[in-house]
């Protein structure tokens, strides 16, 4: 069922990575591989493997924490890029890139709680019948 509230968040977590795709063009941390982009369209399709995956609880409880290793890996990355990156008078202001990642994870930890809760009250109808 698409209309479950872990969608919902896996939906904002996919929300906030296609806002990183958006805002990260600038974001160069390993001279000029694309890291930022590749991880977000990985993201994306893993976030939209999750929400269809909705008859296996299992493996979208799998997604999800792949997706929060991703997003784990991310904040990493950017935070390790705004150090780096010099805040002179040509970039006065720093990125809000790793905003986006940590709201992801956030969003897929809530959706992992109530993914499990789901799943337990499965387990506890079958055991009725």
């Amino acid at each position: 069922m698409l209309q479950r509230i872990q969608t919902i968040w896996v939906f904002l977590a996919v929300l906030a990575a296609v806002f990183l795709y958006i805002t990260g063009q600038d974001v160069a941390v390993f001279g000029n591989i694309p890291v930022i982009n590749i991880a977000s369209i990985a993201l994306v399709i893993i976030g939209s493997l999750s929400i269809f995956s909705f008859k296996n609880r299992k493996r979208q409880i799998l997604l999800n924490k792949i997706s929060i290793f991703i997003n784990a890996l991310l904040i990493g990355v950017l935070v390790y890029w705004l150090l780096n990156l010099s805040g002179g008078i040509d970039f006065p202001e720093k990125g809000i890139e790793p905003v986006f990642p940590l709201i992801a994870v956030i969003c897929l930890l809530i959706a992992n709680v109530y993914t499990g809760k789901d799943e337990r009250l499965v387990k506890s109808v079958d055991r009725l019948r």
